[in-house]
């Protein structure tokens, strides 16, 4: 792009996960970026301070990583470094009840990452760009998108200054300001839900091992759930110590643990006997790995977040402005697809630039060729896309907190496991395609209908080819075993009741 003499300027506003991925994609093709954010920069020690107790940890899987390799700057390897591999679910069910349910069959696996150390490994990166300027204390105010300008009110003095763009990209998240000045220029569909769930984040410190030495309290390569179908208990891995590259991690050997209940159930519990008592009667697995001192403070120190979802449609206005991450369709968290659906919004998004041949630079009336049929292309493809995954993951709410207890749930997945192994192109489990592939989230889902579709199918005939042989060895055997019971122990075998 070198040969380019007055590249394109582009807004990115939200220093976050995506904004960072997105504003490294930019400046590979040679726009001018301006990464915004309202924060101060986290990396300063005050900032990582306060980030404590107000986020959920990640679960980085091959959406995100293909994301990240596109950009060809070894940054797979570097969030992978930062990562504890997590090869399957531990399902806590009792006190001395654990089961191991496997991601995948072919050893497919998803990584626990903490999403503050991976936002600064990604500003790191942004940093050391040459075509990149950074703006920390910038709230977004206003917006005239057509002309590209932009209000801020910048640092503890709420300074006015005015800013302009030649595209402005908001990923500015779930309560983005960017979009908001969107709807005020365009008829944009949105719909925006609470679920009756909130979250508070614990943490399990380390354990001490024979020789004294700090290890994981739990196995590290699983994602530990305590599922008690209205509410749930997770426990993510952090990392231990580790050098890669420039960079270097200390030692921690933690887990990350976060309560989902409703919010009246966490507005009842407010005083420490009641919080044991809770924890007594329903995780009392987790009471000595987390510690009843820290439990308490953590529990009433943490703030508890509300989990939204929320559609929108167009993501562009016209060539002026667009969203993406959390800005276009925030999910609840229980697809661990956010930031990875975040992710593969930026690499859809510069594919369908580079098929369009769009080029930073412009004409002297302001317009870049092609981009504006670029980015309605991108709304006409994507857009359902992001809503399929806010729907999957309300879906996997359920399943996580009740479904990877029953009977049903787990006699599907050891047949579509079964099936996968023997015809691996014809049977997909739906989280092998949601996780492990880059299949868009809305073919993922038709496939996994028409799937349904044929598995209950071939359950039903040998369900209603096992009560024919039973009925008839009744009767030639002259045992006193009805046909109705017959018929009702087979559909509990096979999932149907």
């Amino acid at each position: 792009m070198s040969d380019i003499k007055h590249p394109a300027t582009v807004a990115i506003v939200g220093a976050g996960l995506v904004g960072c991925l997105n504003a490294i994609y930019f400046a590979q093709r040679g726009w001018n970026v301006v990464l915004y954010e309202h924060r101060k920069d986290m990396r300063l020690p005050e900032e990582k301070i306060n980030q404590r107790g107000r986020s959920i940890n990640l679960a980085v899987s091959e959406r995100g990583l293909s994301a990240l390799r596109k950009v060809d700057m070894g940054l797979e390897e570097i969030v992978l470094g930062a990562a504890v591999p997590m090869r399957a679910r531990m399902v806590h069910l009792g006190k001395d009840t654990q089961t191991s349910q496997a991601y995948s069959v072919h050893g497919e696996h998803i990584n626990a990452v903490d999403r503050g150390r991976l936002n600064e490994l990604l500003l790191n990166v942004v940093g050391d760009l040459p075509n990149v300027r950074l703006g920390f204390e910038h709230h977004l105010l206003h917006a005239n998108l057509e002309n590209g300008t932009m209000e801020f009110s910048v640092g503890p003095e709420k300074i006015k200054v005015f800013k302009t763009a030649d595209l402005v990209i908001g990923t500015d998240g779930a309560y983005s300001k960017t979009r908001s000045q969107m709807m005020r220029s365009m008829r944009m569909q949105y719909s925006q839900e609470y679920i009756d769930t909130a979250y508070c984040e614990l943490s399990m410190p380390p354990a001490k091992d024979e020789q004294g030495n700090d290890t994981y309290a739990l196995d590290p390569n699983h994602l530990h759930i305590w599922p008690r179908h209205t509410f749930m208990l997770i426990a993510l891995p952090n990392l231990a110590s580790t050098f890669f590259f420039l960079f270097f991690f200390f030692l921690d050997h933690s887990f990350t643990c976060t309560l989902f209940m409703p919010f009246e159930m966490f507005e009842s519990i407010n005083t420490s006997e009641k919080l044991l008592e809770f924890f007594q009667e329903n995780f009392p697995d987790s009471i000595p790995l987390i510690g009843t001192k820290r439990l308490v403070e953590d529990y009433f120190a943490n703030q508890k977040g509300s989990l939204i979802n929320i559609k929108t449609s167009p993501h562009n206005f016209k060539d002026k402005a667009l969203i993406l991450g959390d800005a276009a369709h925030a999910m609840v968290p229980f697809y661990g697809q956010g930031m990875n659906c975040g992710f593969q919004d930026v690499e859809v998004l510069h594919e369908i630039l580079d098929k369009h041949n769009v080029l930073p630079s412009k004409h002297e009336n302001g317009k870049i060729d092609d981009l504006e049929a670029a980015l309605d292309e991108y709304s006409r493809v994507h857009v359902k896309d992001t809503h399929a995954i806010c729907d999957l993951a309300l879906y996997n709410h359920y399943e996580m907190q009740s479904a990877v207890t029953s009977v049903r749930y787990l006699a599907r997945k050891k047949l579509e496991g079964i099936l996968h192994i023997v015809m691996p192109r014809v049977v997909i489990p739906l989280y092998t395609m949601v996780s492990f592939t880059t299949m868009p989230y809305s073919q993922a889902i038709q496939r996994w209908n028409r799937q349904s579709f044929w598995l209950n199918t071939i359950v039903g005939t040998m369900a209603i080819g096992t009560v024919t042989a039973m009925s008839y060895f009744t009767v030639k055997n002259k045992v006193s075993v009805s046909v109705p019971d017959i018929i009702q122990s087979v559909a509990q075998l096979s999932g149907f009741i």
